[in-house]
């Protein structure tokens, strides 16, 4: 619409239009901001192996959780001494351990405990040495130093080893007990790199406006330091999660784990089953089959989430 304007002295008309304007300088206002977690999601759902890993550790977490819905056979009260090393038949497709007791039963209600213990210390190291690190990186000089030699006296110390002095002096051994156990001389590797992760982001440019506003220090690490700095971490936590699983079977393996009495675990059928491994190998096949195909899976996850949240990674794919 064209108007018809008659300027008189001291008067400021403006032009007036029908279009509105919805973009200055050839940016659309309307468009928000994308997050860089909204890019990994972006960049992980296009690959097939984030899917892959999902649905294997979704079925993982599921058996976990209900393991009764996938085995109707008690793994422990229906062993009969006549099924020992018994081979695969009807409702029962993995066959008899040496006890005479149900391979796949086992296999299904050993995952409640591995996967239990993998997840609470996976939480454990993640919560403790997120904090740790982001105090000693955010606030740094005599806290910084002081939290970091705290950090590398256990980091000095392997896990596994430690893990087993520490059992040998506990009385009960639940899944919580050795997920803290395993905690204790884990949470040093997410510490360091939380630590460096703030160091990188409490001089970027929205730290110092936020400090310029006058925000206190504490909520500038909460608000804007933490969120920033957790792409490291959750790729760490992904991938840590198996490793933890594996270290319950390997002390559950050597004896020192979850008593095998009471709690069933893969380590603790693959420690009953190397006995007869020449005679009855798939006793010892299926937890093992199992305990690698639940760490690749999260093995796999932790490859795509690292990939996803890497920006020099996305740039070159």
């Amino acid at each position: 619409m064209q108007n018809n304007i008659s300027p008189t002295p001291g008067h400021f008309v403006a032009d007036i239009t029908d279009t509105p304007v919805a973009a200055v300088d050839g940016i659309d206002e309307s468009v928000k901001p994308r997050s860089g977690f909204s890019d990994a999601w972006d960049a992980m759902r296009k690959r097939p192996m984030f899917w892959i890993s999902s649905v294997l550790i979704l079925a993982i977490l599921v058996i976990a959780a209900f393991p009764s819905l996938f085995a109707h056979v008690s793994p422990n009260t229906g062993c009969l001494l006549p099924d020992s090393n018994g081979k695969p038949e009807a409702g029962h497709i993995f066959g008899f351990t040496r006890q005479g007791c149900d391979i796949y039963a086992r296999t299904i209600f050993g995952t409640q405990a591995s996967v239990t213990v993998g997840v609470l210390a996976t939480l454990i190291v993640t919560l403790f040495g997120g904090i740790v690190g982001a105090i000693a990186g955010y606030y740094g000089g005599f806290l910084d130093a002081v939290l970091s030699r705290l950090g590398d006296i256990f980091f000095a110390i392997p896990t596994i080893l430690g893990a087993i002095v520490l059992i040998s002096v506990l009385p009960n051994r639940t899944p919580l007990v050795i997920a803290l156990v395993l905690a204790v001389f884990a949470w040093p590797q997410v510490a360091r790199i939380m630590r460096g992760a703030v160091l990188s982001a409490r001089s970027a440019d929205y730290v110092m406006a936020s400090t310029a506003l006058g925000v206190s220090r504490f909520q500038i690490l909460i608000r804007h330091v933490i969120p920033n700095a957790l792409a490291p971490v959750i790729v760490v936590a992904t991938t840590s999660l198996g490793t933890f699983i594996v270290a319950e079977a390997t002390l559950s393996f050597l004896g020192i784990g979850l008593p095998g009495s009471t709690v069933m675990s893969w380590g603790n059928d693959i420690s009953q089953a190397r006995a007869n491994i020449t005679t009855a190998p798939m006793a010892l096949f299926y937890p093992a089959a199992a305990l690698s195909l639940t760490v690749l899976s999260f093995l796999m996850l932790g490859d795509v989430v690292r990939d996803a949240l890497d920006p020099q990674a996305r740039a070159r794919r």
